[in-house]
């Protein structure tokens, strides 16, 4: 198991990553939480993730959105998150996209979700790719809606994170469980 021994990250691999999602709220944090971690190691974020949840209006893309640059320079000296200055306006301008997103297709999950949850079989003589085909056609389609730090590996990270696909290795007891809920999982509808 990726999560070791720390109890948050034990916590965030026992009952989080890897379980379907389709609540645009959570898919925005998530989105904003893997580019936050690009280069750097997810417990930093995780740690931090309290002080994201707060700089961010508890990532509700709306109100993001409206952040202006007075509210960019006062996030530059939180440090309760990663203060970088690229990184924090991705989540500014992530969010003004996923609003357009919304507004096409219904849902951000909409968008996302074109079909269940993939299910992946894993063993520990396989190593799991950072990124895939999925990963790719995803990272272009949000760069051309204008979303930023979306790059194949980050997209990878976010499609594990949300459930779209199950990379619990297979000798994992969470393998079975989110397997389990993955069949369940209906994607939500897009716009009628």
């Amino acid at each position: 198991m990726w999560a070791g021994t720390d109890p948050l990250m034990v916590e965030y691999h026992d009952s989080e990553w890897g379980v379907p999602a389709a609540d645009d709220q959570h898919l925005f944090e998530m989105l904003s939480l893997e580019g936050a971690q690009a280069g750097l190691s997810w417990m930093t974020i995780l740690r931090k993730r309290g002080g994201y949840r707060e700089a961010f209006a508890e990532f509700e893309p709306p109100v993001v959105a409206r952040f202006d640059q007075r509210r960019v320079e006062r996030l530059m000296k939180n440090a309760a998150i990663v203060r970088n200055r690229l990184k924090i306006e991705s989540v500014l301008t992530n969010a003004r996209a996923l609003l357009q997103v919304q507004k096409e297709s219904g849902s951000f999950a909409a968008f996302l979700w074109q079909s269940r949850p993939r299910q992946n079989e894993w063993s520990i003589a396989r190593p799991v790719p950072a990124e895939t085909a999925e990963s790719l056609a995803l990272s272009r389609e949000l760069r051309r809606r204008g979303f930023r730090f979306v790059g194949p590996t980050v997209c990878y990270s976010f499609m594990q994170a949300v459930g779209m696909v199950n990379d619990h290795r297979i000798d994992c007891f969470r393998h079975r469980e989110v397997a389990k809920m993955g069949k369940s999982f209906a994607p939500p509808p897009g716009p009628r």
